[in-house]
């Protein structure tokens, strides 16, 4: 867990996998325990009389050599990645962190279908305990929280058919600001209380190690937890700093490749980019852990949230709940009970998906399945609707006069001619299953449903927009029709045919739109949505539908604008909003401080975070923009990043790697002819800490 004080976890959120976050929580331990790190090979000379195998013969020694035969913990646990709920990311230590939520929680499981679709483990996270031990060294559950105690929570929860997990750490204290006691010195005794209690599932931390290696620290409460004989899920929570997906995969069943998530997009598609490239380290019984998912807690769209399920689970990574399901909407429901996709993560294959491509924030990812289908997630990183492809063959499918093709959020199924390809709105997953099983010609023909032109629309003048319906089928598409629609007031017309009798393989049916905000429309986003309607050859009807976003933009003016003057069409942070004419700060909206790079103060530009983007509408009357830029001074020595100007999807001009050792640097970049310019700032190679970048007096000439 990662039990960080708001103002550390701000600047910490998800780093690289040598400099992460704390583990699933939020609060910080003390700067003297953080500082030790755990690249220190010092032996435990805290209170350890219990401590098991603290020499390098224990396990696996300091050095990673292979752990004597039957070291490992029991191989016929987490044979799929664990599923269930943990406290941490909704509640923190509130108060409304108890008996009474944990047993709620357990009830929901069984109310609303939860533990039938896999989810099993209820898990407590930091401040269960009082914050002292009794006068026998034992772990006291606070009476408040939990009056009659964890095993009777623990009791409770398996009359539902459920196990129970807890937390502590590999340190003297738990990573709350609090600090709970911590298992190091007492693992053995620890153990025994976790059996006794009836747990099932122990999550242990990184946080106030004072220096003992890390190995040395997970092997000792591995052999802690099987001297008990109570089979323990161990999930190691060392937040990928010691690369544990080297070397834990005989000491836990799971282990944390990243620092801290956070319930938003940039913190999200950081962790999962860490993640992705450690597939070849998964399997049954070791997964890899990019954090809980914090899907419904309200920091990113649905959208967003189901690109977070399906990439966890084309990831086979563990899927613990974050958020609080006694307050969850019927869509967090539709998310994370979606069987169809929980069963690409609890494939028993136990494969992690690798990924195919990439290129321009267009990812294709390809899991392998044990029925020899394959799960593709098409996932589109960018801010715009992107067309992605890929094809049967490129997933390892084998050749096929024609392939079954199943939408996994759509819950419909279609024939394609081995060509896998979908229009993906901004920061959307479709994610497919596709299959060489000689049924395909049941299901009626597959189709692409695109739009050519970026739905920019200037109040009361008609933007010129052209749809396309593909038919990616072995099967003709019949009686093909697509229709465009807007919110009240929008005029949207036809400018060309919208309907076509019939549509073979590879075939397109292009329509050309019109399309008008009302005059005085405010300008921001708003929803479109464009459809397909066709018959397969026997008859069958289907459809698609792509929602979309148009964006009503106001055209700059002409000369010189200080660019935090112009209205922006979206940002993207990673730690709080974008601010004006301020540096990033902390979390909250306008808490920014003067912009200042190596010194020198600046009255104009925008404060950032990286991963950060920042649009703006240029309408292909601008030529230029020019800023200063660097780390901003307000994080002392820290943070790394690197500056980037795009102009309509190609890069136009970047700096490199800057610190905060460096002084302001000119960045200008041509972008005559361009309808949208992003400015962009990346983490530098080395993850996110205190990543504080500016664009000082950023200036656009039109």
């Amino acid at each position: 867990m990662r039990h960080i004080s708001p103002l550390t976890t701000r600047r910490r959120v998800v780093g690289s996998l040598a400099a992460a976050l704390l583990c699933a929580a939020g609060l910080a331990a003390p700067a003297s325990a953080r500082a030790t790190g755990d690249t220190g090979g010092a032996s435990d000379t805290g209170s350890a009389s219990d401590t098991v195998g603290a020499s390098d013969t224990a396990g696996r020694s300091a050095a990673g050599k292979p752990s004597p035969a039957g070291a490992k913990l029991p191989d016929d646990l987490a044979l799929t990645p664990p599923m269930g709920f943990n406290n941490w990311n909704s509640t923190h230590c509130r108060a409304e962190f108890d008996e009474a939520m944990v047993k709620g929680i357990a009830d929901i499981f069984v109310e609303k279908g939860l533990k039938d679709a896999g989810y099993q483990y209820v898990n407590l996270d930091d401040c269960w305990a009082l914050p002292e031990r009794d006068a026998n060294g034992k772990l006291v559950p606070d009476p408040k929280r939990f009056p009659n105690g964890i095993k009777g929570v623990a009791d409770y929860v398996h009359s539902k058919g459920l196990k129970l997990g807890i937390y502590t750490s590999a340190g003297t204290k738990t990573c709350s600001d609090i600090g709970f006691p911590g298992a190091l010195g007492h693992e053995v005794s620890d153990a025994r209380q976790f059996a006794d209690w009836g747990v099932d599932y122990l999550k242990y931390d990184n946080c106030n190690n004072q220096g003992v290696d890390a190995k040395k620290r997970y092997i000792t409460m591995r052999d802690a937890l099987k001297a008990t004989g109570r089979p323990i899920v161990y999930s190691i929570c060392e937040w990928g700093e010691n690369k544990p997906w080297e070397w834990a995969s005989d000491v836990g069943h799971l282990w944390r490749t990243t620092g801290d998530i956070s319930d938003n997009w940039s913190s999200m598609l950081s962790i999962m980019k860490q993640n992705l490239p450690l597939a070849e380290h998964a399997g049954p019984g070791h997964w890899n852990d990019p954090d809980m998912l914090e899907v419904g807690n309200g920091g990113m769209t649905d959208t967003e949230y189901r690109t977070h399920f399906s990439m966890w689970s084309i990831m086979a990574s563990p899927l613990l709940i974050g958020s609080d399901l006694r307050k969850a909407s019927p869509e967090t429901f539709e998310i994370i009970g979606n069987k169809e996709v929980i069963a690409v993560d609890q494939d028993p294959l136990g494969k992690q998906g690798d990924v195919l491509s990439s290129e321009g924030g267009r990812w294709v990812v390809a899991k392998e399945m044990k029925d020899g289908s394959r799960a593709v997630a098409l996932f589109n990183e960018t801010g715009t609707t992107q067309s992605i492809a890929t094809s049967a063959k490129a997933v390892g499918l084998p050749a096929a006069g024609g392939y079954t093709l199943r939408d996994l959020w759509q819950h419909k199924s279609y024939n394609t001619a081995g060509k896998i390809s979908a229009t993906v709105p901004a920061h959307g997953t479709v994610l497919l299953r596709v299959t060489a099983d000689g049924k395909w010609a049941k299901n009626p023909p597959a189709v692409e449903l695109g739009l050519d032109g970026a739905p920019l629309v200037e109040a009361g003048e008609p933007a010129k927009l052209t749809s396309k319906v593909t038919n990616l089928g072995r099967t003709s598409a019949q009686q093909v029709s697509a229709t465009f629609t807007g919110p009240s007031g929008w005029r949207i017309e036809a400018t060309s045919p919208s309907t076509v009798s019939s549509l073979r393989t590879g075939k397109s049916l292009s329509t050309s739109w019109s399309v008008t905000a009302p005059q005085g429309a405010a300008p921001g986003a708003y929803d479109l949505t464009l459809r397909t309607s066709y018959r397969s050859p026997g008859g069958t009807r289907a459809g698609s539908v792509l929602p979309l976003t148009a964006h009503v933009v106001v055209a700059p003016p002409a000369g010189n604008s200080a660019v935090s003057d112009l209205p922006w069409m979206s940002t993207v942070n990673g730690w709080g909003p974008v601010e004006k004419d301020t540096s990033n700060g902390e979390e909250a909206a306008g808490d920014g401080n003067p912009l200042t790079i190596g010194g020198a103060a600046y009255a104009k530009g925008l404060g950032v975070h990286a991963e950060s983007a920042v649009e703006y509408y240029t309408g292909a009357s601008c030529e230029k923009v020019t800023a200063q830029v660097g780390v901003d001074d307000e994080k002392g020595l820290k943070g790394t990043v690197a500056f980037e100007i795009w102009a309509d999807g190609k890069k136009a001009a970047s700096t490199g790697v800057l610190t905060n050792a460096d002084a302001a640097k000119g960045l200008s970049a041509d972008v005559t002819g361009a309808q949208v310019v992003r400015l962009v700032v990346t983490d530098g190679g080395d993850g996110r800490d205190s990543d504080h970048a500016d664009w000082a007096d950023p200036v656009l000439s039109c």
